[in-house]
């Protein structure tokens, strides 16, 4: 009898500490992941998406093995020594990848737990970026070059996604600390110009989604309001 099929690699199980994650960087997982894939994210930040894609991996295993077990018990099959030894040879699978899910839910708190107190030590007033800072650094963080027109030798910034930043806005986020170039390529071929550690940090803490109250889910057997009492 061949083994059961190892669970697609394209289907991520949710994890039990994707709130955690989702509270502490007001993203959901699918945004901070592409963040970490875009080089948005700094150092401590990325370490902890990297360590929570490890514990989504695990977990989809986990999960493969009790949809599994789940089949094997829901009366589909005779209920003889053949489905006695598919259970047990199931259960057995699944202790590597549960043991795995464990140790990768220790890493993930690890890395996320000083994210948590520091953001709740975090202080009121940091640095705030405008609307036109924020789709500059998030221009920048694809892959960007500074030219010079060879004809005019007015200077801009151009995005691998198209997109010109005025030479102003570079000084400015220059002078701020947020993005750096490479001199060491001339101007007129391109100057690579990207995020620094703290240009990260900014542009992350400024996409992450404002608070907001929880709604209370209504009482069971509870009337639902009319159009006329809604208005």
């Amino acid at each position: 009898m061949h083994p059961p099929p190892a669970p697609a690699p394209t289907w991520r199980a949710v994890s039990p500490l994707d709130h955690r994650l989702q509270a502490v960087t007001g993203h959901d997982i699918d945004t901070v992941w592409a963040y970490r894939d875009r080089g948005i994210l700094d150092e401590q930040h990325a370490h902890l998406v990297d360590r929570h894609r490890e514990l989504a991996k695990a977990q989809t295993s986990v999960t493969f093995y009790l949809r599994l077990l789940n089949r094997l018990s829901s009366g589909e099959f005779d209920v003889d020594s053949a489905l006695f030894t598919r259970i047990d040879r199931t259960v057995d699978q699944m202790e590597e990848p549960a043991a795995a899910r464990d140790a990768a839910a220790r890493a993930v708190l690890a890395a996320l737990e000083p994210i948590e107190a520091a953001a709740a030590a975090s202080a009121p007033d940091a640095q705030k970026l405008s609307t036109d800072d924020q789709a500059a650094l998030l221009a920048i963080a694809g892959g960007a070059k500074l030219y010079e027109h060879l004809l005019t030798g007015r200077m801009s910034v151009t995005a691998a996604s198209g997109t010109r930043i005025p030479h102003a806005k570079l000084q400015q986020l220059e002078d701020a600390g947020l993005v750096v170039r490479d001199t060491s390529h001339p101007v007129h071929a391109g100057q690579p110009v990207a995020l620094t550690d703290a240009g990260r940090a900014a542009l992350f803490a400024a996409r992450r989604a404002p608070t907001v109250q929880a709604k209370v889910p209504a009482r069971p057997g509870a009337s639902r309001p009319t159009p006329a009492q809604r208005r």
